[in-house]
């Protein structure tokens, strides 16, 4: 049984979507503007190689909330629901005693207008709030965004920016979504503070708020002024990393999303775009990056100003990466390269025993994040979790430098492609990517060729290591199996 904390810590887990790993500047981008997050690293712990589950977000949201593969939840694919019968470890905790409330995105439950649905469907998640906004359009009555948008005397709108076909003006900070769900957090949290204010530690509830940021996912539509911050070194803005004729050797997905993201659904033609083109979309993604850190910084020092931070554990993470035109194309689909699975994670407690200003360069999932809160709330692990906790290593207890041998991530007919089958597992060394019933599959050298450029699955010099990696694969499939019900005896 883990460890009782004195007074179970408040929760804030802050959730952006589709945002890459190199995003921050902790994470060595130079031209982002993140010294509220680079912060709350230097306060914490950044792991340096954490990965999400699946490439795109319901199979992702629900693996990191019941800390459940996506094969396991059922939930493999954006458009599914969640069955009823999952435990979500928001549910667990309002079970001990928390208080629990969303603002923004969940996405555990198809999300589109064309359901017919009033918004999105739930299942019994834990959340006492509930202020649901799945994107910014006003696509439902009931997004709460855009009734508040409404209230304000406002509309949402965004416009083509210079006239570019990929990037557009959008709100202005004071009216975007990323601000109305960070204000959704403030008042929540100064209102726990209000409600606790004079009780004992032993009658005072604990709390967790779940701070899910639309952005950075596209349209990429940044305010119009955070946008124009970068005009001046546009210039300077890398381009994507992509060699002519690397998809050759590639499974077919990756040619066809370069014609058009999304199986060629979703525009982002890579022979459209001119170099300027490129480079503007990097930078209004990033422009988003820089909206989500001052509003971060306005609830952390909410956090502060109320005299919650040292008893608050901090999460900072999103769901899954952006391609970003890397190697070729745009968004996300069945593809499985570091900036599509390989995510910013910080987790930061000053009050709670956590290290601070520390890096961890262990392989880490995002299942493991889920029996690492219950964990930090002194609370019994649920059997039905399959990740591992980070508490040991949060809290000096176990090496920052290893957690996991390997990641695993899935792609069961997800969103775009629905032909596609794919499981990914990567070592220290090598990343091996299976396209089930179709070929080739993907197997890079990490060591050798760290931007993923040259495709060794057909290469003899790396036969021993691919049968390897299958191997791999395979246990790794095999360990995703339900470990419910639980087994009551011998036989």
């Amino acid at each position: 049984m883990p460890d009782q904390p004195v007074e179970r810590p408040n929760i804030l887990w802050i959730c952006t979507d589709q945002q890459r790993y190199d995003t921050l500047g902790c994470t060595g981008n130079r031209f982002v503007r993140t010294p509220n997050l680079d912060r709350l690293a230097e306060q914490g712990v950044l792991f340096e190689r954490a990965y999400t589950q699946s490439p795109v977000c319901t199979p992702s949201r629900a693996a990191f909330l019941t800390g459940r593969y996506p094969r396991t939840t059922r939930a493999r694919q954006n458009g599914q629901d969640i069955p009823a019968d999952e435990v979500l470890v928001t549910r667990l905790l309002a079970d001990a005693g928390y208080v629990c409330g969303l603002a923004g995105k969940l996405h555990l439950s198809a999300c589109h207008p064309a359901t017919g649905a009033a918004t999105e469907r739930r299942i019994n998640d834990g959340y006492a709030e509930f202020h649901w906004s799945h994107h910014p359009r006003p696509d439902w009555p009931a997004n709460e965004y855009g009734q508040w948008l409404r209230e304000q005397g406002a509309r949402f709108e965004t416009r083509s920016f210079e006239g570019s076909r990929w990037v557009h003006a959008g709100m202005p900070a004071a009216l975007h979504q990323t601000t109305w769900c960070a204000q959704k957090a403030i008042t929540f949290i100064e209102a726990q503070a209000e409600a606790g204010a004079g009780r004992a530690s032993a009658t005072r509830r604990p709390w967790l708020f779940s701070v899910n940021f639309f952005d950075p996912h596209h349209p990429f539509d940044p305010p119009e002024d955070y946008l124009r911050r970068y005009l001046d070194r546009l210039d300077e803005v890398p381009l994507p990393s992509y060699r002519p004729g690397e998809l050759e050797h590639k499974p077919v997905f990756q040619r066809i999303d370069s014609q058009g993201a999304y199986g060629g659904r979703g525009g982002f033609a890579w022979a459209e775009m001119s170099e300027r083109d490129h480079r503007l979309v990097r930078a209004a993604y990033w422009a988003m990056v820089d909206l989500i850190d001052e509003q971060v910084g306005r609830i952390l020092a909410a956090l502060e100003r109320t005299g919650q931070r040292q008893r608050t554990l901090v999460v900072f993470m999103t769901d899954h990466g952006e391609m970003l035109g890397d190697h070729g194309f745009y968004l996300k689909g069945p593809h499985f390269y570091e900036p599509a699975v390989r995510i910013p994670l910080i987790v930061a407690a000053p009050g709670l025993g956590v290290l601070q200003g520390q890096r961890s360069p262990a392989l880490v999932e995002l299942v493991d994040l889920a029996p690492t809160v219950l964990d930090a709330a002194g609370l019994e692990r649920w059997p039905g979790m399959q990740g591992r906790s980070l508490w040991p290593l949060l809290t000096g207890r176990a090496s920052l430098d290893r957690h996991r041998d390997d990641v695993y991530c899935e792609y069961y007919n997800g969103f775009s492609h629905r032909d596609a089958h794919a499981t990914m597992v990567r070592t220290e060394r090598y990343k091996l990517v299976a396209y089930h019933g179709s070929e080739p599959g993907e197997l890079y050298d990490l060591e050798a060729d760290p931007d993923e450029t040259f495709n060794r699955w057909d290469d003899p010099a790396c036969a021993s290591a691919k049968l390897a990696l299958l191997k791999r694969l395979c246990d790794r499939m095999a360990w995703t199996a339900d470990p419910l019900p639980v087994r009551r005896g011998p036989w």
